[in-house]
């Protein structure tokens, strides 16, 4: 019985199309149809890996039905993969264009990204329309993908990133069904508690229209804090010069009304982005169930698609509560990415430094800066994101003497982002082309930011976009750093969701270095430990044998609020 079995469900209907592989990925047997796509797969669990078109495609509907599958491959995942690695990435990537060009034909472009729509979770994955591939099509560009693997540089590591990343869409589409654990009423009671009453006609509630006030009066004129030009207008009047509303630049400026501002601003975030019509929209039946989108960004970051998964305020996490007997587990990962510079670097003195699970900054300290954990840390965090100038290069010259390899690693990547010239994570994810300021929208390419924030306190992550070579260079300077991260986070949620297998713990959320296990009480020392391996197990598997550890911080509570 092969190992590998190509899948494809029916235009219309519930059946499929199914046929059996060979190691170069051609089919090993007839094409078969099966008037039940659940049934297929159900009734074959010997099967080892699953090649389909997408996996928002199929794996809803197998879920849906309690069938659970251990591996995949998304063959458009991968095409987008392959593309990047051939410095073709913004070109379509559905498997109507892979199938296309294999045929020297007109390619169909990518059908525009669908928007998740408020209140309708339960269509959150439903496939979207797409130009029809043939079965035979679909398992031609399999085959072709196999083949494109061999050709990209370290192709091994290449058929890793793969495997990981379609790992991740079988963790999204779970975690997406499971939802995060979310009391309507908390979250009620806080809003009341932080906004006051709402006003009839959807108007602003009693605090903002209090703070407002306040700002107004200060400032000795009407002003609305929700528009920023505004603002910066009636503090012109009033001869403070203001270059934007941002609450840094605010913080340094002597005015009665700051303070109110700065508040009003707090609660117009949380009022817009998290209130009650947020509430009525996202949360049913006691679970948030937003969608994630793997490799939503250019480095490989996550993102989701519609309700602010990834901007959850810290004081809205109160809401966040585990069902009765049950537990979150909530596990950081600590010091990810200088961790990760230090094992694609192979610097040997960072290595060691990295390679205990204590404090990783506060070694360093010791090693280079006598002591001094601050400067550490910034010096640290300045070679990776191109933080380099006054005290930021007196630090990173002391880091270069004492750890050459790291420092030059980083180096060499914004050397080849200024000179026009793709990088690649420790697995193959690559860095789009440069193009024009203003070009990438036009490229199709995935930007980093947009509706998630995808920067770390102290993090620069400049428009790769930008015409300016400096910019780029500091764009692919982070982006070997943070991708490498991100394609050791995929492992480390494939190592973790098979060891949840066998426990009633369901992985509920992630966020760039952490991740949230839903559990029954009894079970949350078993998880915190698999957490933790799956750290361990994701850094051998993905940067090989070194010395780096990567350590988690776990706390088990009963509300997300409690574990920071």
């Amino acid at each position: 019985m092969s190992e590998r079995w190509a899948l494809a469900a029916e235009e219309e209907g519930d059946g499929a199309l199914l046929a059996p592989l060979g190691p170069d990925g051609t089919p090993a047997g007839p094409v078969r149809r099966e008037p039940d796509l659940v049934a297929a797969v159900r009734d074959r669990p010997e099967v080892a890996r699953w090649v389909w078109r997408s996996t928002a495609e199929v794996y809803p509907r197998l879920l849906a039905a309690g069938v659970r599958v251990e591996r995949c491959y998304d063959v458009e995942d991968a095409e987008q993969l392959l593309l990047g690695a051939e410095g073709r990435l913004g070109e379509p990537r559905s498997a109507a264009a892979a199938w296309a060009r294999l045929r020297n034909g007109p390619v169909p472009p990518d059908p525009p990204p669908r928007t998740a729509e408020p209140g309708s979770q339960d269509s959150l994955f439903e496939p979207r329309r797409v130009t029809p591939v043939p079965f035979e099509g679909l398992l031609a560009v399999y085959a072709e993908q196999l083949h494109r693997h061999d050709r990209v540089g370290h192709p091994g590591r290449m058929r890793l990133l793969t495997a990981a990343e379609s790992a991740g869409m079988l963790v999204a589409a779970e975690m997406h069904r499971a939802g995060l654990p979310w009391r309507a009423d908390v979250h009620r009671a806080l809003l009341t508690e932080l906004l006051g009453e709402r006003y009839a006609g959807g108007g602003e509630p009693r605090r903002l229209a209090e703070l407002a006030g306040e700002v107004s009066a200060a400032l000795g004129r009407r002003v609305r804090p929700d528009l920023p030009a505004d603002v910066v207008k009636a503090f012109g009047q009033a001869g403070v010069r203001l270059g934007s509303t941002r609450r840094w630049e605010l913080a340094r400026v002597d005015h009665p009304a700051v303070e109110p501002l700065i508040a009003y601003k707090k609660l117009y975030r949380i009022w817009t982005a998290h209130g009650w019509s947020w509430l009525a929209d996202w949360v049913r039946d006691g679970r948030f169930r937003p969608e994630y989108l793997p490799g939503g960004t250019v480095s490989g970051r996550w993102t989701t698609n519609g309700g602010g998964a990834l901007q959850i305020p810290k004081v809205i996490r109160r809401a966040v509560v585990a069902d009765e007997g049950w537990r979150l587990v909530v596990a950081d990962a600590d010091q990810m990415e200088p961790r990760v510079l230090a094992a694609i670097s192979r610097d040997p003195g960072l290595m060691e430094v990295a390679g205990h699970p204590d404090d990783l900054y506060t070694r360093l300290s010791a090693r280079a800066f006598s002591g001094d954990r601050e400067h550490a840390k910034l010096a640290l965090l300045g070679a990776v994101y191109g933080q380099t100038s006054g005290d930021g290069l007196k630090n990173l010259a002391a880091l270069r003497r004492r750890f050459p390899l790291a420092v030059a690693y980083v180096d060499d990547a914004a050397k080849a982002g200024e000179e026009g010239r793709l990088v690649r994570t420790w697995l193959g994810r690559t860095s789009p082309p440069a193009v024009g300021s203003g070009d990438a929208d036009e490229a199709g390419l995935p930007q980093e930011g947009g509706d998630e924030p995808v920067a770390d306190e102290g993090e620069f992550v400049p428009g790769y976009a930008s015409g300016n070579t400096r910019a780029r260079g500091r764009f692919t300077r982070n982006f070997v750093v943070q991708g490498s991260a991100a394609d050791w986070a995929l492992l480390m949620l494939a190592a973790l969701r098979r060891s949840l297998a066998g426990m009633r713990a369901e992985l509920v959320f992630f966020q760039h270095d952490e991740v949230i296990v839903h559990c029954p009480a009894e079970e949350a020392e078993a998880v915190t430990e698999a957490v933790r391996a799956a750290g361990d197990e994701a850094g051998r598997i993905t940067f090989g044998d070194t010395p780096v550890r990567f350590p988690f911080t776990a706390a088990t509570v009963e509300r997300y609020s409690d574990a920071k």
